[in-house]
């Protein structure tokens, strides 16, 4: 119950006052931090899905308005008008560079945008068959070995180090994965070259022609990292937080996002997505048999790719990236009979009443599948590039955390085992 800006929380005959905090948005929470002090009890929200773990200013959702917006602007504008550096820069630091800083900024991460030779020798001793999110996490955490000094959160000079270190070496080995993956030589890319420019020829430059520039696939991918770049309290976006209160390092922080990124739930959904459409190509490709599956509740068939946890309305970045896919598919003029079957599957679902009345439009992870898909790009890379398009925001989750002096993330739990029991002896057993 609201009164005065405050709640009263009734635990058998006692009432308990608790204040509001309300934010810019005029989204409200209950402060329950003195709860356990006050009562004894705490509450229980498995998932964590209606608990504020934090005070952030990074980005503001609203699922039901389909709302997404970063320090304020909309992902609408931003994916319309900025490059993917500009957005890192927005995101970790508050505000939108102006030329000189932005310049200032490319040019730092291009200075660090070299990898120390024996990180190559930790990439070959994977076999062929690891997974490149696995391989990803590894490469990370393994950065802190050549990096091995404890960042003064109180130096920025320090802290702007760590982020730029990080955004140039990131880039380098998510290409050394992917092309460690199809059989070509490690790449560092080209100095003269833009950010998402840089990451476009280090992943697709072949040893035997020129590389040629295509600004429709550049254009793409600086959406695709745009719209990635951050989704407020996720599972990984959390976790980083969570491992970042230990005072753990950044680079550190980062591998477990990208280890909470890699699961079928999360990061890997847009895997998932081409994965579905590979069997029902497999089967015949009828997607109007898979449509019926999908809404017999007793089928145990999933439409992946369709629908979202938070959008309750639909997903703001599909309708861009949408736009973007059609765009690569029209410039490549791909003729691939997964893609037929996607582009079925959207038609039905966006005429189906039984998929509009329940709002199970497609959301990004299907149509940057799609994109993914188009470009060559194996399934198991898809998290890969969400991971690196992720990057500022968790970046600028980390640094807000350790600002804002967070304590140690240390949830409670409801035990739920056995009482005290005597301890019997093995031969009691």
């Amino acid at each position: 119950m609201i009164m005065n800006d405050k709640a009263n929380i009734k635990v058998g005959n006692e009432n308990y006052e608790f204040e509001l905090i309300i934010g810019s948005e005029d989204e409200v929470a209950i402060d329950i931090s003195s709860l356990r002090t006050k009562t004894n009890i705490i509450t229980i929200d498995p998932g964590f899905k209606n608990t504020g773990a934090c005070k952030s200013a990074i980005t503001f959702l609203d699922g039901e308005k389909g709302i997404l917006r970063y320090r304020g602007y909309s992902i609408e504008e931003l994916a319309e008008k900025a490059n993917f550096l500009e957005v890192a820069y927005l995101l970790i630091f508050g505000d939108l560079p102006n030329q000189k800083k932005l310049d200032k900024f490319l040019y730092d991460i291009k200075e660090n945008s070299i990898v120390d030779e024996d990180l190559k020798k930790i990439l070959e001793s994977f076999p062929k068959s690891a997974h490149p999110m696995g391989v990803l996490s590894s490469l990370t955490s393994a950065l802190v070995s050549f990096n091995p000094s404890v960042l003064d959160i109180e130096s920025k000079k320090e802290i702007y180090d760590a982020i730029v270190k990080l955004l140039a070496k990131l880039p380098i080995i998510v290409s050394w994965v992917y092309r460690k993956g199809k059989g070509l030589p490690l790449d560092y890319g080209d100095y003269s070259l833009g950010y998402v420019e840089n990451i476009t020829k280090m992943m697709f430059n072949r040893p035997n022609k020129e590389y040629i520039q295509n600004d429709t696939i550049v254009s793409t991918i600086n959406k695709l990292l745009i719209l990635h770049a951050d989704h407020e309290q996720n599972c990984s976006t959390s976790t980083v937080r969570i491992v970042g209160s230990s005072h753990a390092g950044l680079f550190a922080s980062i591998s477990a996002g990208i280890s909470a990124l890699w699961g079928r739930l999360h990061g890997g959904a847009n895997q998932a997505v081409i994965e579905m459409l590979e069997a029902i190509e497999k089967d015949g490709g009828d997607t109007k048999k898979f449509m019926a599956k999908a809404k017999d509740k007793t089928d145990p068939f999933r439409l992946m790719g369709f629908g979202h946890r938070v959008y309750k309305n639909f997903d703001p970045r599909a309708k861009i990236i949408k736009v973007a896919a059609d765009e690569v598919l029209k410039e490549l003029g791909i003729s691939d009979p997964i893609l037929e079957i996607a582009k079925g599957l959207e038609k039905e679902a966006l005429a189906d009443s039984y998929f509009v009345d329940r709002k199970l439009y497609p959301n990004v992870d299907f149509y940057s599948g799609i994109i993914y898909k188009a470009l060559e790009i194996p399934n198991q890379m898809f998290t890969v590039m969400f991971a690196l398009g992720r990057l500022p925001g968790w970046i600028s989750q980390w640094k807000e955390m350790r600002e804002n002096k967070e304590p140690i993330s240390r949830p409670r739990q409801i035990y739920v085992g056995e009482r005290h029991r005597a301890f019997l002896d093995l031969d009691l057993r």
